[in-house]
């Protein structure tokens, strides 16, 4: 599937064809397919639909990340995010606008009319879930359980619907549905853990550690024991500094905090892998290749970090 068939459908809505900054945010964000955008193909396949049939979930999902990420960005005052081109309020309302065209697709998409209802269903759950998730990102709250709170919330819904959806799409049962629902979930945390790691590591220092937001790494090196525990908590009022950023983000290495979140992700691909097979659906292949796919780089970072890989974080 190629972004002129994701394009092409989406632009030819007519509320999307009659709003050109919506065409033009669609345009900018699909210079290249985007594996997130895919994973209706991958759910659609594995139960033995065709890619065809997963088209108009391919580009629900597509319209409900373009949405979620509009409004992630103002949440996070994120510097690069478009309301730093065209306005907070415009944003806003374009993130709005997004979330209901996903809807709108599946309105349009020639399906049964209870196929319909079951994925725009789905889509609903997803939009709540993350508009809730979002909501307890910026509350700050602490403690790990909070933070895989806030995981649930956040991070997940949209790759466990994502596959749900192309499982639908695919006239797969309601108990397949469901499993490939909670595979998605955990293909969700391994890239909010990857997301976590990346933005732990990044120069300068993002909102992560600026206002305080809920990261594996950072919340492992304040709250576990450690040598280097009450240094670390100082240099968290002065992460704006680049000599302090670098020894904060040293810390996160030599604490464990970094081996920590590189352990839970493997976990998660592992009983990923297990509950995948044991489904016996006719074609798993591009959903253990999806998995694996976003494992690979959590390994090469260890590797450019200058850390060995443990064998139980092999894969």
């Amino acid at each position: 599937m190629t972004n002129d068939h994701i394009m092409g459908l989406l632009l030819a809505i007519p509320e999307i064809a009659a709003w050109p900054q919506m065409a033009t945010i669609l345009t900018r964000t699909a210079d290249k397919v985007r594996m997130d955008w895919l994973l209706p193909v991958l759910g659609c396949q594995a139960v033995g639909g065709g890619e065809d049939d997963a088209l108009p979930g391919v580009a629900a999902i597509a319209c409900t990340q373009i949405s979620i990420i509009l409004a992630d960005d103002l949440l996070d005052e994120d510097p690069r995010g478009e309301h730093q081109r065209i306005g907070v309020g415009q944003a806003a309302n374009l993130a709005l606008a997004f979330q209901a065209a996903a809807f709108r697709v599946i309105d349009l998409a020639p399906i049964s009319a209870p196929l319909r209802a079951a994925v725009q269903g789905s889509l609903a759950a997803l939009a709540l879930k993350t508009a809730y998730g979002q909501w307890l990102d910026v509350q700050n709250f602490q403690g790990e359980d909070d933070y895989w709170k806030v995981v649930e919330a956040k991070s997940t819904p949209f790759y466990g619907a994502a596959l749900q959806v192309g499982a639908q799409l695919g006239g797969a049962s309601p108990d397949v549905v469901t499993a490939l629902y909670a595979i998605g979930v955990q293909l969700g945390e391994i890239v909010q853990l990857f997301d976590d790691l990346e933005d732990a590591l990044q120069v300068p220092a993002g909102p992560d550690w600026t206002q305080g937001r809920n990261n594996l790494l950072i919340l492992y090196a304040r709250s576990a024991p450690h040598e280097g525990r009450a240094y670390f908590v100082d240099l968290l009022s002065r992460v704006a500094e680049p000599a302090s950023l670098r020894q904060a983000q040293q810390l996160l290495i030599d604490s464990g905090a970094v081996s920590y979140a590189m352990y839970q992700a493997v976990m998660r691909y592992q009983a990923a892998r297990q509950r995948l097979a044991d489904l016996h659906l006719p074609h798993p292949e591009p959903i253990q290749q999806a998995l694996t796919a976003q494992m690979a780089p959590l390994s090469t970072l260890l590797q450019q970090l200058g850390l060995e890989v443990p064998p139980e974080l092999m894969i």
